[in-house]
């Protein structure tokens, strides 16, 4: 079994090209039974002349106290016994979820990529092995499939990303187990591992077992293997996207996208496009399915006019051509603020804050119609509107006459009177005209200053949905 593993972690070095004669590697040991195999896998590697140990590395989340203590001075001393360099850190885990509101699990893996990275430099390593097996493959690809991903998410975990390598990739966690103890080799155990409370454990204590039980006892083994064929797909998908992009991208001070070019590619592609697009003024923002959906349907037969707010930025469909904007950054207050022009027809979607806001003219019915000015349909006259119109969030000093008042207000204390609560109050669309004039307060109130009078003299409708 030891002399197989040895053979079976050489095997996936090889086919993914992780690493050559000669390369240091830099072990991410926790102390585990997957981590510590892997070290002692990787020192029968160094043995044979396939790669160098540059050391061993170990991270101290602080988040099991004395437990945590031991399983760093565990690591301390095999590293020491082997005749390995160490490396430990310490982190205060808990405290930088706190600050960063993320879960804890989230923090831990950022903190320990962190310095993992910063280790490597520190001992000059070429690559950074971290003990994934495919167990965790299997268990990756159930979490992704539940939560909804396509090709790109059940993917998984990759051999290789960036400088971190995965050697045992291809092993079972019982294999290691089993080495382990043919080499008398101790481990440490994490308590917090067992623990079903995390989506992770309830899928490797509860799911798998299960779907090994009653559908098949090789479910780990088809999991990993329908992962690297999700990969093979993802990685012809993504190198064809490229190529389309290349076509259809200009990247200038916004980013434009043939529509046209777009059109003409499969939806594998040219969602694909779109995503990659999307990610240059997303920054830290997650861009989602629906994201996705919202540009390819701006560049759809019914896109022309519309505008769709998104992470990071806004997109305007013009003519042949689906235009990307950054937006501004979040004042003080914690607001997104947006502006968008609204054409006539058109719609904008404040995807961010869940609207949308329809222009369109009225026609001989809504010219018959007495226009309250209220609700989520409104009539305003169009005589009275400088155009262009636009869709903004509100800006301090903001100012309008509501339908109805003697005069002007000051639209914080309408909303105040409105009871409309603090949060909502920044993403509340206004619709304003070509002279910054709000004309609606989306779904209160229309200004006088628009007030329908004679509808024989045209009428604009503006609706509102959420979403």
């Amino acid at each position: 079994m030891a002399m197989s593993l040895r053979v079976r972690a050489l095997e996936t070095i090889r086919r993914h090209a992780l690493a050559q004669p000669g390369d240091r590697v830099l072990v991410a040991l926790s102390g585990g039974a997957d981590s510590v195999a892997m070290l002692l896998v990787l020192r029968e590697l160094e043995r044979d002349g396939h790669l160098t140990v540059a050391g061993a590395a170990h991270l101290n989340h602080q988040l099991r106290g004395a437990e945590a203590d031991a399983d760093e001075g565990f690591c301390d001393a095999l590293a020491t016994r082997i005749g390995v360099p160490f490396l430990a850190e310490r982190a205060d885990v808990a405290a930088r979820a706190r600050t960063g509101k993320r879960s804890v699990e989230d923090a831990a893996r950022a903190a320990r990529y962190e310095f993992l990275h910063r280790a490597a430099g520190d001992l000059s390593a070429d690559w950074i092995a971290v003990a994934h097996t495919a167990d965790d493959q299997a268990e990756t690809f159930l979490l992704r499939l539940l939560r909804g991903s396509g090709t790109r998410g059940l993917a998984s975990i990759y051999p290789r990303s960036g400088r971190v390598i995965r050697p045992l990739l291809d092993a079972r966690r019982e294999e290691l187990r089993v080495y382990l103890g043919a080499c008398g080799q101790t481990f440490r155990e994490d308590r917090t591992n067992a623990d079903v409370c995390i989506p992770r454990n309830r899928v490797r204590h509860e799911l798998l077992p299960y779907l090994a039980s009653q559908f098949s006892s090789r479910v780990t083994d088809v999991l990993a293997r329908d992962a690297a064929l999700a990969r093979q797909d993802e990685e012809f998908l993504h190198q064809k996207a490229i190529d389309l992009a290349a076509r259809v991208v200009l990247n200038d001070v916004a980013v434009k996208i043939d529509v046209a070019g777009l059109a003409r590619a499969p939806r594998a592609l040219s969602s694909r496009v779109v995503h990659a697009a999307l990610q240059r003024f997303a920054g830290p923002r997650t861009i989602g399915f629906d994201h996705v959906e919202r540009v390819l349907e701006l560049a759809g037969d019914a896109g022309e006019g519309r505008a769709a707010s998104l992470p990071g930025q806004y997109a305007v469909r013009t003519g042949a051509v689906v235009v990307l904007r950054p937006g501004r950054s979040r004042n003080a207050a914690g607001s997104n603020p947006f502006s968008f022009p609204l054409s006539i027809p058109g719609e904008v979607e404040v995807a961010t804050h869940g609207w949308s806001v329809r222009a369109e003219p009225g026609d001989a019915a809504a010219a018959r119609q007495a226009w309250a000015g209220s609700g989520a349909d409104v009539g305003v006259a169009s005589d009275a509107l400088a155009l262009p119109l636009g869709v903004r969030s509100r800006r301090p000093g903001d100012r309008f006459r509501p339908l109805g008042a003697p005069g002007e207000r000051k639209l914080q204390d309408f909303l105040v009177d409105r009871k409309v609560p603090r949060d909502d109050r920044d993403a509340m669309p206004l619709v304003v005209d070509g002279r910054d004039r709000i004309v609606w307060v989306v779904g209160h109130a229309v200004a006088e200053d628009f007030r329908v009078t004679d509808a024989s003299r045209g009428v604009l409708l503006l609706k509102v949905r959420r979403f």
